[in-house]
């Protein structure tokens, strides 16, 4: 398939810059009955049935996103992936001016070491404590992020002067436990207290997992043949506890619904390398386009996502790709609001026959 099949025209006036208040406020546009129905997400405990299981992602962002200075030359960085000790992999931008051996100062007793350069502006960097050159333990790591970096928005939020207080909490599901994200998985933004309340009472259930999201999520694709796209590697959890959830849920004929396409990522990337829905730690780069058959999860709740992007290729594999094109169209004649700030939908999937 062509990456121009996952094209659509987006006007910039429909990219939210700030989340619905409340959050459960957020409009919902509900494909499940056979039909496109305009909800609110706080209708979720009237849609879906008793004996159901949503399954969250856990994962926490970190202020990810950092300014430095290597010499004069300022440089930008924004953690990706994780590596051990005091290693990441980052995004940097200008990444040509970060050489192998170069220090980029953050702030006072925190700076990085350059240990490599990749492709599409990816770099190594250990971060140090620049008056000794010695590698920072994870608690000085953290503290130094804590004092010197950011929330990193995606790029699509505008925000010329960085982003800001609200961000912090808005940008951060109320699910958030596990330190590690550096992009939030942002169907979760939409639950409040209430919301749970209201979904504990209407008898559906609740279970955690874990994937670290990372800055690869906003890359764009650049293959037009998109079997030749490769996913930047992501780590991820599902215990024993949830598994068994799951696992339980099926058997007595409820649906699995992802809450975003990371609880879904991790939740298939176990299924496809094992069979079944077990307790499961591992990196996986799982790339979910149209064709692929989905063993793990029944429903889908996610926000509208960006042109040519793999998230549309997820959506489309997961409910069709002329159902999506319609939604979108409905969407977008309807005002909704797009991207990780705006509204969601959600979708059956459409790839086995319906459980119920």
């Amino acid at each position: 398939m062509k990456l121009s099949d996952f094209d659509y025209e987006l006007p910039q006036e429909a990219i939210a810059s700030e989340p619905a208040r409340p959050r459960d406020s957020a409009r919902l546009l509900d494909l499940t009955g056979g039909a496109m129905t305009d909800r609110r997400i706080s209708d979720l405990p009237s849609i879906l049935k008793q004996g159901d299981l949503l399954v969250v992602n856990d994962t926490r962002v970190i202020p990810a996103r950092l300014s430095g200075r290597r010499g004069e030359a300022g440089i930008g960085v924004t953690l990706h992936k994780h590596e051990e000790g005091a290693r990441w992999r980052v995004f940097a931008k200008p990444a040509r001016k970060c050489r192998p051996d170069d220090v980029i100062l953050f702030g006072a007793g925190f700076a990085a070491r350059v240990e490599g350069r990749g492709e599409g502006g990816e770099v190594m960097i250990a971060f140090i404590d620049p008056a000794t050159g010695t590698a920072l333990d994870a608690a000085a790591v953290q503290a130094g992020l804590a004092v010197h970096g950011s929330m990193p928005l995606p790029p699509y939020i505008q925000r010329p002067d960085g982003s800001t207080e609200a961000d912090s909490e808005d940008y951060q599901t109320m699910f958030a436990a596990s330190e590690g994200a550096v992009a939030a998985p942002t169907a979760g933004l939409h639950f409040t207290p209430r919301l749970m309340t209201a979904l504990e009472a209407a008898g559906i259930g609740l279970a955690k997992v874990t994937l670290h999201v990372g800055a690869g999520t906003f890359l764009p694709v650049t293959v037009e043949d998109i079997a030749d796209h490769r996913m930047h590697a992501e780590w991820g959890r599902i215990s024993a506890e949830t598994a068994a959830r799951i696992n339980a849920t099926r058997q007595a004929g409820g649906h699995i619904v992802a809450v975003g396409t990371t609880s879904l990522r991790i939740l298939e990337a176990c299924h496809a390398a094992t069979g079944r829905v077990q307790e499961f730690a591992a990196e996986t780069d799982i790339f979910i386009a149209p064709g692929y058959q989905f063993g793990a999860v029944d429903m889908l709740l996610t926000n509208f996502h960006l042109p040519k992007s793999t998230l549309m290729m997820l959506v489309s594999a997961f409910a069709g790709m002329d159902p999506i094109r319609a939604a979108y169209t409905h969407a977008l004649d309807r005002g909704y609001r797009f991207f990780s700030y705006g509204d969601a939908c959600l979708l059956r999937n459409a790839t086995v026959e319906s459980g119920g």
